[in-house]
């Protein structure tokens, strides 16, 4: 028995072109170049806010960069030149201290900076376009940049108003200040973790590492202090990052126990740990 159509039923209509054309697809528009951006343009502000709060309140702002180090380079000067003819290296005791405590002033300022700049902006890693790396890096380009020039300006002067026979080897110095600033970092990228996690340990730190300045080639050269102690101040890397910038100066110091593999590793080492832990806990840490 075969179906019949219903005759009573009305016949299909006939499909039209329009009908065969498919429905429109929502077009997603291509994201924006500026969002490319947007994290330079927080690192920026973030720059901004920290100059604005960390010298444009405080009463000479900038020049006090200045003449903190002078203050320490000409007491450090006074002091040792009234005692002795000359000092470890060359004729001059000013541009002598100024190749210790200049690099030195670099390394504290950015072990301090960075491990306090996750949690000095605490207020504003709610918001969503502003992250913890941001804080990072605008603290660290700040501090690198601030330092350097001051570092510049200082052994400029030094040696436009004294005789120091110094041979500038500017390859040389940038490789003493590349140490000074992996250590510096990776130092802060730890304690900012370390701090956060362990309030006494700020308290610790402070106090275990106030005669890291007499102990890092800073006033006295590791080379003249008797063995077995010059060996043990062999592992603190910031005594190979500071004689790498005075080999800059001197054409003929060249101390043998500078290691920049040595140097590199630890603070790469210690970076990447507090930075994986950083990454890890900022939040619960920070109670975000």
């Amino acid at each position: 028995m075969t179906a019949t159509s219903d005759p009573s039923s009305p016949a299909p209509a006939p499909l039209r072109p329009a009908d065969l054309v498919p429905p429109p697809v929502a077009i997603v528009p291509p994201p924006s170049t500026n969002r490319r951006f947007a994290s330079y343009r927080t690192i920026a502000a973030l720059i901004l806010r920290e100059m604005s709060a960390t010298y444009g309140r405080s009463p000479g702002g900038y020049l006090w960069m200045i003449v903190e180090p002078v203050l320490g380079i000409a007491l450090l000067t006074a002091i040792f030149s009234a005692g002795f003819r000359t000092p470890s290296l060359g004729t001059n005791f000013a541009i002598f201290y100024a190749t210790g405590l200049l690099p030195f002033q670099m390394y504290s300022a950015l072990q301090n900076n960075i491990s306090s700049a996750v949690r000095y902006s605490r207020s504003l890693l709610a918001y969503p376009g502003v992250t913890f790396v941001d804080t990072l890096i605008a603290r660290f380009v700040l501090t690198v940049l601030t330092q350097a020039l001051v570092s510049f300006i200082l052994i400029s002067f030094i040696r436009a108003v004294y005789e120091t026979q110094t041979v500038l080897e500017f390859s040389t110095i940038l490789q003493g200040y590349a140490m000074i600033i992996c250590i510096g970092t990776g130092i802060g990228l730890m304690n900012g973790f370390l701090f956060m996690r362990y309030e006494l340990w700020a308290r610790v730190w402070a106090i275990v590492t106030r005669p890291l300045v007499f102990v890092s080639g800073v006033i006295l050269l590791v080379e003249n202090i008797p063995k077995p102690y010059s060996e043990w101040l062999q592992w603190n890397p910031l005594v190979h990052a500071i004689a790498r910038v005075r080999t800059g100066f001197y054409v003929h110091y060249s101390p043998p126990y500078i290691d920049e593999f040595y140097v590199y590793t630890v603070a790469t080492v210690i970076g990447v740990v507090g930075m994986l832990f950083l990454s890890r806990h900022y939040r619960e840490l920070l109670e975000i």
